[in-house]
Parts: structure tokens; C-alpha cells; sequence
């Protein structure tokens, strides 16, 4: 069966009483692969929503995602302000399943708005963080002789140089497959150069990795270690 059926029956057999119904993810691009899961969000007016759970459905991997409409914004609103939110985008980009009373296209629109939107503006606090933090790993970096320390000091590099890379563009964040995806418009040949730099790096060869590092970090503003401070909360008892 088509992926919109099969993810259709799904929801009309679980809850047959839902007020609208998404399919998102992989599935439904040309990324698709043979392990891609069905990421379907289910709209309902109440209990036993929300819930996630990971099920089989007809052979098919599902990731299943479902709430009432104050609930979906409660989940996206504070993602959204932490820059990435893939509830938000399952019903922004994905296929609309079922609409049993104009709640689907209501949250097709909300979605697809906020998602357009972007998120909020970069704080210069957040951009310090971020430059920090990679800093930090970058003097680890410099001086690690253990191999499996190396490991995983290459790999927070990595991630913490592409998120920063994101923040510097002031675009989405993702985690995993999706921040290399979120590179693509903004920094197409980052991934890539990270890649290669990376495997170089774990075999014995840092400079390149350094260099890439510190590239990125000069374009958010250069390293930043001395004279970094936060102060911490204040009891107000």
C-alpha cells in the first residue's frame, strides 16, 4: 500500500474519532530509505492525548505523535524558542492525512506560519555560549593523546561546529541527520569539510580540524575563553 494509506489506516484504527491526522519526515522525499519510520501526528479534543509512542504497523516502523491542538502548542512554543522543533515541521511539511472538522487545515496554516517565520532572533548570549563552549573543546582538542578521548572530543567538535555555524545564520537547528540538512542552504560544503577533517583528525592529523574550527568560530566572532563569565540564579527568599 501507498505510505499516505497505510499511515491513513493507522490512525482511523487507533483513533478513529481524530480530528486531524499528518504524516511527515523522510518518507515522504526523495531521502527516503529502506529503514525510513512514519512520523504521523494525530489531533484529538482530549484524552488519552498527548502521548508518543513507537509502534509496527503493517511491517511499517512508526513514530506516533499525538495531541490535542493546546497541547501541540504547548510542546512547540518552547521548542521553537530552543530553535528546532520537528512537530513543528511534521505538520508544516507534511502530508495532511485526515480532516474531519477544518482542525487540519487550521493547523496546516499555523504551522507552515511559524515555520516560515523562523526562529527567534540569536541572542548575543546564546552566540558567547556557543563560541565558548567550542573554545573550550578546541584546547582539549589541542592537547589529547588518548585515543579514545580523541574520539569523542572530534565528535562534540563536529556537532558544536555546525550548531554554531546555524546560529550564525540565524537559521533552524536540528540533531542529527538533520543538522547536516539544516547546513545545506546556509553552509552547503560544511558537512562535507567536517567529514573529511574529522577522519583525518582521527587519524593523527589535527590540523585540519583546527583550522575548520577556528574558521567557523572567527565568522561568529573568533574563540572566546578569557574573561567569559555567567552568573548563576539568585535565591529570592
Amino acid at each position: 500500500m501507498d505510505v499516505l494509506e497505510v499511515a491513513r489506516a493507522l490512525v482511523l484504527e487507533r483513533h478513529p474519532d481524530a480530528c486531524a491526522a499528518f504524516l511527515g519526515g523522510s518518507v515522504l522525499t526523495s531521502r527516503r530509505t529502506a529503514r525510513s519510520d512514519l512520523d504521523v501526528v494525530v489531533l484529538l479534543d482530549g484524552p488519552p492525548a498527548p502521548y508518543r509512542e513507537s509502534l509496527r504497523y503493517r511491517d511499517w516502523p512508526v513514530e506516533l505523535f499525538v495531541h490535542t491542538e493546546d497541547t501541540w502548542h504547548s510542546f512547540v512554543t518552547p521548542e521553537i524558542a530552543q530553535r528546532t522543533s520537528p512537530l513543528l515541521w511534521m505538520c508544516a511539511d507534511g502530508a495532511l492525512l485526515l480532516d474531519a472538522d477544518g482542525t487540519g487545515a487550521r493547523m496546516a496554516e499555523t504551522a507552515k506560519r511559524l515555520a516560515a517565520a523562523g526562529p527567534p532572533p540569536v541572542t548575543g548570549t546564546a552566540l558567547e555560549d556557543a563560541r565558548y563552549a567550542l573554545t573550550d573543546l578546541l584546547d582539549d582538542f589541542g592537547a589529547v593523546t588518548d585515543a579514545g578521548e580523541r574520539l569523542f572530543i572530534v565528535a562534540e567538535l563536529v556537532r558544536r561546529t555546525g550548531e554554531l555555524a546555524l546560529l550564525t545564520h540565524g537559521t533552524w537547528l536540528g540533531g542529527g541527520k538533520w543538522l547536516a540538512r539544516r547546513l545545506e542552504p546556509v553552509a552547503p560544503d560544511l558537512a562535507g569539510r567536517l567529514d573529511a577533517a574529522a577522519q583525518t583528525a582521527l587519524r593523527g592529523a589535527p590540523e585540519g580540524l583546527t583550522a575548520l574550527v577556528t574558521e567557523v568560530l572567527d565568522a561568529a566572532g573568533g574563540p572566546l575563553w578569557e574573561g567569559y563569565r555567567r552568573s548563576g540564579p539568585r535565591r529570592t527568599d
